[in-house]
């Protein structure tokens, strides 16, 4: 364990690049064999605005890790944070509540504000305007919300104390999670929802991204389910139900322009009344 620990301390960047362009390839593939949805769509007309999104979120992240770096050195070397509270932990029960509480800080916390925070919304809704969600969907963040989740996490390194091991690792994991979740892959329902009781699954996470309230302000996870039913924002809806998209931006062929989804967060819209509806 502490040399599983220890590479992530350690994990060179092309390895780290390696785990993004790595999970991307695998789900993608998984995709054509086993879709869940037939969608009908240019699939690599419908990434490429995607992956220019995953390109700048990864840079907002490589440019700003040096902050992540001296907070994670500071909390650690001053004894603060929960992680250092806490007394003797094993080192995988560290590990693993490190994970789950950067999992709520960095993930579910902003997803949550970014749904309840009229702006937040408007920014986070370039992700939400997706028409055909697949794996490429993943990271599809406009810049200003790469940075909001950067703050969060930033807040999140603080308060857990984390060593920079343990965010490395919840980095890594974050990716290849999120990468799976937004995967347009049919996994077995039994076994989809076994692994919703731990993890979030592609099913669960398809709810989120329903176009319709009160599906599209639940199951805001990335990693763990926990948090979603420990805060009582999980909810199942059957994947023959779901309609993906946002009803506020419904011009499929503007949700796929790069320029269009740029400007996307100051465009003026109002919430129909139905878009609250059951």
């Amino acid at each position: 364990m502490e040399q599983f620990l220890y590479y992530f301390e350690t994990i060179p960047s092309h390895h780290r690049s390696l785990i993004l362009v790595g999970g991307i390839t695998l789900f993608w593939s998984i995709e054509n064999g086993l879709p869940l949805f037939k969608l009908d769509y240019k699939k690599w007309q419908h990434a490429i605005p995607n992956l220019f999104f995953t390109l700048t979120t990864v840079a907002i992240n490589f440019l700003l890790a040096f902050i992540l770096f001296k907070a994670s050195y500071w909390a650690t070397n001053s004894s603060f944070g929960v992680l250092n509270w806490i007394g003797n932990l094993g080192l995988g029960l560290k590990i693993f509540l490190g994970l789950c509480l950067l999992d709520f800080f960095g993930a579910y916390l902003p997803h949550w504000i970014e749904h309840k925070v009229h702006w937040l919304w408007k920014v986070h809704i370039v992700h939400h305007s997706d028409p055909h969600v697949d794996t490429t969907t993943a990271n599809r963040h406009h810049p200003l919300e790469s940075l909001v989740r950067f703050i969060f996490t930033l807040i999140g390194v603080i308060i857990v104390g984390a060593p920079i091991g343990i965010i490395m690792l919840y980095q890594s994991t974050s990716i290849v999670a999120t990468q799976f979740n937004h995967a347009n892959i049919s996994l077995n329902p039994k076994l989809d929802k076994i692994l919703s009781f731990l993890i979030v699954s592609p099913n669960m996470h398809k709810v989120h991204h329903h176009f319709k309230m009160p599906y599209t302000d639940t199951n805001y996870g990335n990693i763990f389910s926990i948090w979603d039913r420990v805060f009582g924002t999980f909810s199942y809806l059957s994947p023959n139900a779901i309609r993906y998209g946002i009803d506020v931006f419904p011009d499929s062929e503007k949700n796929i322009k790069i320029w269009e989804l740029i400007k996307q967060p100051f465009m003026p819209y109002e919430r129909p009344n139905d878009f609250h509806s059951k």
